[in-house]
């Protein structure tokens, strides 16, 4: 069974550089697309930060672009989230997420495996 089980969240100071960690579990096959996706406050939950499968590209939502890094450690079965000058903005509930991708490819339906979410507060 997968299970994804986030840390690192807590209350920063706007310009602090916390990381989040997320250990997985329940699945080894290297076509599972990795990520980080985010609730804020009243919005509908937002990818910020994705690995794909094969080379393990990465991608980021614009509002993110230069500020964070994914990255993963395959021998620790961890994905984290290097978060830079975080901003109020970035005040939300952080998830991360995992799905297998027959393809390849990694769209938002594949991601159908997530973590309880660890809150970022940003003042």
């Amino acid at each position: 069974q997968v299970q994804l089980v986030e840390s690192g969240g807590g209350s920063v100071q706007a310009g602090m550089s916390p990381t989040l960690s997320c250990v997985a579990s329940g699945f080894a096959d290297s076509n599972y697309c990795l990520g980080w996706f985010r609730q804020l406050p009243g919005k509908e939950r937002e990818g910020v930060a994705f690995i794909g499968t094969g080379a393990g590209n990465t991608y980021y939502t614009d509002s993110v672009k230069g500020r964070f890094t994914i990255s993963k450690d395959n021998t620790e079965n961890t994905l984290y989230l290097q978060m830079n000058s975080l901003k109020p903005e970035d005040t939300a509930m952080y998830y991360c997420a995992t799905g297998f991708s027959a393809n390849g490819y990694c769209y938002t339906s594949t991601y159908n495996y997530w973590g309880q979410g660890t809150q970022v507060t940003v003042s």
